[in-house]
């Protein structure tokens, strides 16, 4: 079977390895008889992969042991809404930085569970073309936290500094950028991350959170949804999705043998160095609606000359093997999601297109 050059945004392609590994231990996971989904989330078996999966995330990230790491569900949207519930007491408010969809969504949730504020927002006309520089940040020193998204799938953007908040605490959506490189975890007191872009499959949210953070949350909220209790439970309060976390294992592991996040982030740059310089080499028929500074190593945005120009490009690209090129629903265009397993390989496939096309037009 020939596999395609998968530029989707998300679920998003995996490693090959990593499939493979599942693929010889689908019906017989060493030697038990039966398949890793059919293990109690209790047993033995699967309690060794679910501790490799976190000692993984906290090898690769360097996770000190002051933070949990946990597995949760309901991706980053249930976030939205989870971290206010626990956060974001009576007569406080949250700090919310808007550069995107991702962000209003968050915003919009916190204003549901209680009072949110705009700190920054680079919002013009409908799109967001940049990050916000630091001295653009209002941040209110008394607020119960910040939040920021540090990178936006629909509109091509990414943070490239670590914003001063002072001393207010810091809470992170890196659902699309996680583990594309390494960072420092003790600049933030809460991470979330939906796996399905670099490290596994859909269904799994990876949260690292500062344990005097989580332990001064609330605690009348609902059980389920207070981070405390899965910390208390690791993450095993209830069924977790028990083959996405055995796929995040394999992902991971994966990653460690080929050099960690340092060989991983080389990669990256990598690919989106190639991809840009295509784009601007070109730039009276590629045009990226992005300011350079602010520019995504996930997801690379950029139109053509006209819609129909790029709804014959996307269409060309499919009958090359090449998916997943449509621009988000809402903003148009054309976006190339190269996250960590997509290959320079694939890349490189894009960018040869992408002059034939040019030539063609």
């Amino acid at each position: 079977m020939a596999r395609v050059h998968n530029f989707n945004a998300g679920p998003a392609g995996l490693p090959l390895p990593a499939l493979e590994r599942a693929q010889r231990e689908m019906i017989d996971f060493e030697g038990t008889g039966m398949s890793i989904m059919e293990h109690s989330h209790r047993g033995k078996a699967y309690d060794a992969v679910h501790a490799e999966a976190i000692s993984l995330i906290r090898e690769l990230c360097g996770v000190p042991e002051s933070y949990y790491v946990l597995f949760l569900q309901g991706g980053a949207s249930l976030q939205f809404a989870q971290v206010p519930m626990n956060f974001l007491p009576q007569g406080k408010s949250a700090d919310y930085i808007l550069t995107g969809g991702w962000s209003e969504k968050a915003y919009q949730e916190a204003q549901r569970v209680g009072t949110a504020r705009i700190a920054a927002t680079t919002e013009v006309d409908k799109r967001f073309a940049r990050i916000p520089r630091q001295d653009e940040l209002k941040i209110d020193a008394g607020a119960a936290y910040v939040h920021m998204t540090s990178n936006n799938t629909l509109f091509g953007t990414q943070w490239h500094y670590q914003p001063d908040v002072g001393s207010v605490p810091l809470v992170a959506d890196m659902s699309s950028d996680f583990m594309w490189k390494k960072f420092d975890v003790t600049k933030f007191d809460l991470v979330y991350a939906g796996a399905q872009k670099n490290i596994g499959p859909s269904g799994v949210v990876v949260v690292l959170a500062k344990k005097s953070f989580v332990d001064g949350a609330r605690k009348d909220i609902p059980t389920i949804l207070r981070y405390g209790t899965h910390a208390t439970n690791n993450s095993l309060y209830n069924t977790p999705p028990t083959f996405g976390i055995y796929l995040i294992r394999n992902v991971l592991a994966h990653t460690k043998e080929t050099g960690g996040l340092d060989a991983m982030e080389k990669h990256n740059r990598k690919k989106g160095d190639l991809l840009y310089s295509a784009i601007d080499e070109d730039a009276d028929f590629y045009r990226a609606p992005v300011e350079k500074g602010s520019r995504s190593y996930m997801n690379v945005v950029f139109r053509l000359p006209t819609e129909e120009l790029e709804k014959a490009f996307i269409s060309a690209a499919a009958k090359e093997n090449m998916v997943g090129l449509a621009g988000h629903r809402s903003t148009g265009g054309v976006r190339a999601s190269i996250y960590n397993a997509v290959s320079f390989a694939s890349v490189e496939r894009l960018v040869d297109f992408m002059k034939a096309f040019r030539k063609k037009a």
